[in-house]
């Protein structure tokens, strides 16, 4: 050991260093890669995590109760276009199971000037890979001094999430948009989902936000008029649906970019609606 150290072999080979803890050292390393490389996931060691996981999710544990993986989630997202760009309203609640974790989460991420997403599904699933969608985008516009496509961002997107399908990731995202083809508006889900569309409604009070958009959207909707359907479309999903709520958030999609528009709560917005509606009635 002595000739080592005058040798200076201890700079680059550690001969106290036991195996034990050099297994220890590359495990750390190899589930906390994504600090290094964040679009490489740990997975659990299988040969087939999706096949194991799936298994998993089917089993029962040693008392016979049944292992839930596919956890409980709730929230009420929706996105439409029309003449004057595209309007974006949520809701703020994040919900594990019947306990309601938080009433100010933003669901809505800017993701660049000219580019937003939602979330709905998994809250930590979705923030983390819109993060990464970010730091992408902004890699793109770099390498290439221009801004990114939505159709390529989404497309970019989809194609990191596919790599964990079946994994447990719960994701249906909206990403909005507006780049030199106009504005753009897709739904990205962690099944492999990819769809363009006008109207868009996710989450679990979604039933209840279409039966309100449905009937109010048209086309040639005037900004404030745009404003109002998608505040009222997610005040009515929260108000049957127990797992929305908080505050309603409506951003806007122009040429120019985004813009934050109103950040209303629902109790408000429930004591203004039935002061218009007993109005009405006199």
């Amino acid at each position: 050991m002595a000739l080592a150290e005058v040798c200076g072999l201890n700079s680059f080979v550690d001969f106290n260093v036991s195996r034990e803890e050099d297994n220890y050292s590359r495990q750390v390393e190899k589930y906390s890669g994504n600090f290094i490389n964040n679009v490489q996931l740990a997975v659990p060691p299988y040969i087939n995590p999706a096949e194991k996981l799936a298994q998993l999710a089917e089993g029962t544990d040693e008392a016979g109760k049944h292992l839930k993986i596919k956890f409980d989630h709730g929230t009420t997202t929706l996105g439409f276009q029309y003449r004057g760009g595209i309007v974006l309203a949520v809701d703020s609640r994040a919900t594990g199971g019947q306990f309601i974790g938080s009433s100010t989460m933003k669901k809505i991420v800017e993701i660049n000037d000219y580019l937003l997403g939602t979330l709905a599904g998994g809250a930590a699933d979705c923030v983390y890979w819109d993060r990464v969608l970010a730091k992408q985008c902004r890699t793109y516009e770099l390498r290439n001094r221009e801004r990114i496509s939505i159709a390529a961002a989404s497309k970019l997107l989809s194609n990191m999430i596919y790599n964990y399908k079946g994994m447990g990731l719960s994701i249906g995202m909206m990403l909005a948009g507006w780049d030199k083809r106009g504005p753009s508006l897709y739904y990205v889900d962690s099944e492999g989902a990819r769809t363009p569309g006008k109207v868009f409604s996710v989450g679990s009070g979604s039933i209840y936000a279409f039966g309100a958009l449905d009937s109010g959207y048209r086309w040639d909707l005037t900004d404030e008029e745009a404003y109002e359907l998608g505040r009222r479309s997610i005040y009515h999903a929260t108000h049957r649906d127990a797992y929305s709520g908080g505050i309603v958030r409506v951003y806007h999609m122009k040429p120019t970019g985004w813009v934050h528009i109103s950040d209303e709560d629902c109790k408000d917005l429930h004591y203004m609606y039935q002061d218009q509606k007993q109005g009405g009635r006199n």
